[in-house]
């Protein structure tokens, strides 16, 4: 079976997380999101997987590479152009992105899973695709029901009796939403549909592609399956994420690291002072890590490689992404810091010019993150 996976985007609703970050690479656990979905695709027979690329590019084909040790085969497609020697990307809208395959090398050509690169989920695929042949679909859609007041955020369906979709919104207003049934993202394509999508054009699948199946009265369904579906839409999400996650809430995803006390994960040659230091897990602290004297750690925490927490600081429900130093006595509380800047979990953003987030970069790579009234300029 094939699949296509789409990581064009450039993730907007997750910023900063994606300034340096292409979406499908933020690391949920220590591991990029569609590494999760490369696994569960090869599970299910899923062997030849065409990943359509645009915005930061080069950090998942540098990642993924041609699949080898996933145990597939995966290709790229490139939305851009090249300009004076310079790379530049131009996403093309998702359903153009299939297209623009399709054109290319007539890659489509059975039955495929088109999936966004940006969530994690054990959908057992082979039934989906079962269910989707049994009713002679064109297109079928897996959805799930969400709260109204979360509706904005997906493209919500409505059907008959038999599962068809008679009509289709993308991201309503809660107002005028007509259900709650979501996509999840999730779609099973025959071939002949992307003979609807025009050549050369920007489309979409949401806003484009589907509400055209509708018009048309094809054969477009909903598969409502259980299944676990964990998606990364706002910055707020990927907090609660990582808090579920870290809590063992999602049973197919596991600590990575050596357990070393109950709840209380590391990995290699980290430096901590556990005579003098309270670490309440769930906790994971990276490679190279060093955390001082009288320093406090709650979980659910994530610390990842090469950070250092200093004498007295405390870091509570947070996320810290590599090379961050948090300094003497300051209290960080439910926060993540990601490159050059800091959110609360809520998703507001603090840049290093914010005086709401005292951090000091003491070079490209190292952020320190230090008390309000810390006496010291930044550089």
């Amino acid at each position: 079976m094939k699949a296509l996976i789409l990581a064009a985007g450039k993730g907007t609703r997750v910023r900063p997380l994606t300034y340096e970050l292409p979406k499908p690479m933020i690391p949920i656990l220590g591991k990029p999101v569609m590494a999760y979905l490369i696994e569960h695709l090869a599970k299910h027979q899923v062997n030849e997987v065409m990943v359509n690329v645009s915005y930061l590019h080069e950090k998942i084909q540098q990642y993924f590479g041609d699949g080898q040790r996933f145990g597939i085969e995966i290709g790229y497609s490139f939305e851009g152009d090249i300009s004076n020697g310079k790379i530049i990307p131009s996403p093309v809208g998702s359903a153009g992105g299939m297209r623009k395959i399709q054109d290319f090398g007539k890659f489509f050509n059975e039955t495929t899973i088109v999936i966004c690169g940006d969530a994690i989920i054990d959908l057992d695929i082979t039934a989906a695709v079962a269910e989707h042949r049994k009713k002679g679909a064109l297109v079928s859609l897996v959805a799930k029901e969400v709260p109204m007041d979360k509706v904005s955020g997906y493209g919500i369906v409505v059907t008959n009796d038999d599962g068809k979709i008679i009509s289709f919104q993308e991201k309503p207003n809660q107002s005028e939403a007509r259900s709650n049934l979501a996509s999840t993202g999730i779609y099973i394509f025959e071939p002949e549909a992307l003979d609807l999508i025009p050549s050369g054009s920007t489309f979409d699948i949401g806003s484009d592609l589907f509400p055209l199946l509708v018009d048309k009265n094809l054969p477009f369904y909903a598969i409502n399956h259980q299944f676990n579906w964990i998606d990364i839409g706002l910055v707020s999400d990927y907090w609660e994420v990582m808090q579920q996650v870290m809590q063992g809430e999602v049973p197919s995803m596991s600590m990575p690291g050596k357990q070393v006390k109950p709840g209380i994960w590391v990995g290699l040659n980290v430096c901590v002072d556990w005579e003098n230091t309270k670490i309440q897990g769930p906790v994971y602290i990276g490679s190279g890590t060093r955390i001082d004297k009288s320093a406090e750690i709650i979980g659910p925490t994530w610390i990842s490689n090469g950070c250092h927490v200093q004498r007295g600081g405390k870091v509570k429900k947070s996320v810290l992404f590599e090379y961050t130093r948090v300094g003497q006595d300051y209290s960080f509380d439910e926060m993540i810091v990601c490159g050059e800047y800091c959110v609360d979990r809520h998703g507001r953003m603090m840049h290093v010019d914010d005086d709401t987030c005292d951090l000091i970069w003491s070079d490209a790579r190292e952020k320190v993150i230090y008390p309000m009234n810390y006496a010291q300029a930044r550089i």
